[in-house]
């Protein structure tokens, strides 16, 4: 059959990437307390496309990710993008990996178990001789207003909070790891499931702990410095305001003078 894909084109235009985006795919990752655990991912496969062709082949990223489904450990993704490059036979290769990853918390005064989802992503890129490797993870978090509690004869207005954790990944860490340290900076954690005694616990908890969006970023920061030396690493806060009909949001980045990776 006709290949169409591998006619030439003549407008001699590269493009930085070609592939496939939002490719549903049950996946395989390391999982402390359980040795592995299954979740379904959301993948994103592109490589670099040479002035001279028309286009990609679809088939072989599915194909190639498929292989390393089973196991998408840290230190293997790079692997696998690499992988992708050598199969469309491109200068550079990109691909992210977004799931959900179940983290079993037990309530604070009952100690009932439930799972936690938190969002969860792999992302990277690889041209055979260097590339970059990130990891970035989410949970939320309650938030209490310092200001609010400061003026109010009674309570405090109080939020929830998704605080995003990125870094550039050059040694195994446990996603867990990243996770406690979140919540440990935040007022108080969230829980999917609460009796009486958990809810009155977490909610003073978070009246006897109150941040700002600011206060969380900075101290996620101070926590990842005392703990890791990432080459590289981002934190992100944004607030749902309780009685603000806006977010409230925080930003910092801290390691290479470049800054993130733009092949992203």
């Amino acid at each position: 059959m006709r290949d169409v894909q591998n006619e030439p084109d003549t407008r001699n235009i590269p493009l930085q990437k070609v592939g496939v985006r939002n490719v549903s795919h049950p996946i395989t990752v390391l999982d402390r307390e359980r040795g592995t655990q299954n979740t379904l991912a959301s993948v994103d496969l592109f490589a670099s496309l040479p002035h001279n062709f028309k286009g990609t082949h679809m088939s072989r990223f599915v194909e190639t990710f498929q292989t390393h489904a089973h196991d998408i450990q840290m230190p293997r993704f790079l692997m696998m993008v690499n992988d992708v490059r050598t199969r469309l036979d491109a200068e550079r290769a990109f691909a992210r990996v977004r799931f959900p990853y179940f983290v079993i918390k037990r309530a604070p005064v009952s100690g009932l178990s439930s799972p936690m989802s938190y969002d969860c992503s792999y992302h990277g890129w690889s041209n055979g001789s260097d590339g970059r490797f990130y990891v970035a993870i989410t949970a939320p978090v309650t938030t209490l207003c310092p200001c609010s509690k400061e003026i109010s004869d009674r309570g405090a207005h109080n939020q929830r909070a998704r605080c995003t954790v990125t870094v550039e990944c050059h040694e195994f860490f446990w996603i867990e790891e990243i996770i406690a340290l979140i919540e440990s900076c935040g007022s108080a954690g969230l829980y999917t499931l609460l009796k009486r005694a958990d809810e009155k616990h977490v909610t003073e908890h978070a009246y006897d702990h109150p941040v700002f969006v600011e206060d969380l970023v900075r101290a996620v920061c101070v926590q990842l410095d005392e703990r890791y030396a990432f080459p590289w690493y981002s934190v992100e806060a944004s607030t749902e305001e309780s009685i603000h009909a806006h977010d409230a949001y925080a930003y910092t980045e801290r390691g290479r003078s470049e800054g993130h990776d733009r092949w992203n």
